[in-house]
């Protein structure tokens, strides 16, 4: 993996064993990269982008007008996303455990102490988020597992700032983004059958996508629903 550059703009180069060239300008900030076909020099990679460079533009232009929340402070009145979903934070100050509660699908209620800090406010939703993560996936992956023909030796959850998802091949692993709590469903297990397609495929070539498309035809509609939602104040995408 190297990088070329066009005047200001940066571009990550990436040789595979592919028969045709894949430009994609992705989340959050609009990066791009080129896979390429092992027996192409820069050169042609240049000439290529410079060809592209109107639809590079309009692409990066869409995710600087893409929704970005600023940074949350976890005080009552903010917004919050679960499921895809977007409820009103209602911190409420008590003596007991802290607590997450859902009211009216509306709000989510955040039951603290008095003096609770913004980190530790935060560190009780985050703990919620990633105990509901955990309740949706086993009977994705068992779905799943069963309709592949693959098996999932084991599988986590992390916060993670540059993918949606990861799979470590050899061990039959996988790893989610703990932000996807806050994403439909659908895209959840899309980004579970693309991880477990690894599995069968290990490179993003022409036969992963032919898996995808065998599997899940619609999982470019997932996809663009997945990125299409809110950001956070932070620079991350898959």
């Amino acid at each position: 993996m190297h990088q070329i550059k066009i005047s200001d703009l940066v571009i990550e180069v990436v040789h595979k064993e592919i028969k045709n060239l894949h430009l994609s300008v992705n989340p959050p900030n609009g990066w791009v990269r080129i896979a390429a076909p092992m027996n192409i020099d820069d050169e042609a990679l240049r000439l290529f982008a410079v060809s592209k460079l109107a639809w590079i533009h309009k692409q990066q232009r869409k995710f600087d007008e893409q929704a970005r929340q600023s940074e949350r402070e976890f005080v009552s009145g903010e917004s919050h996303y679960f499921k895809g979903e977007r409820y009103l934070l209602n911190v409420i100050y008590h003596k007991g455990n802290p607590k997450v509660v859902f009211r009216n699908k509306t709000y989510i209620d955040l039951y603290v102490r008095e003096n609770s800090t913004q980190l530790q406010r935060q560190r009780v939703l985050t703990e919620w988020y990633r105990k509901q993560l955990k309740a949706q996936i086993p009977g994705l992956v068992t779905k799943w597992q069963d309709i592949m023909g693959v098996l999932v030796e084991d599988w986590g959850v992390k916060q993670m700032k540059t993918k949606w998802g990861t799979c470590n091949i050899d061990a039959g692993r996988i790893w989610l983004n703990l932000e996807l709590a806050k994403k439909p469903e659908r895209c959840l297990e899309y980004i579970i059958v693309h991880e477990m397609v690894h599995l069968l495929e290990r490179k993003h070539n022409d036969h992963f996508v032919g898996l995808m498309d065998q599997f899940m035809p619609q999982w470019r509609i997932y996809r663009d629903e997945l990125n299409q939602f809110p950001l956070r104040h932070e620079s991350w995408g898959y």
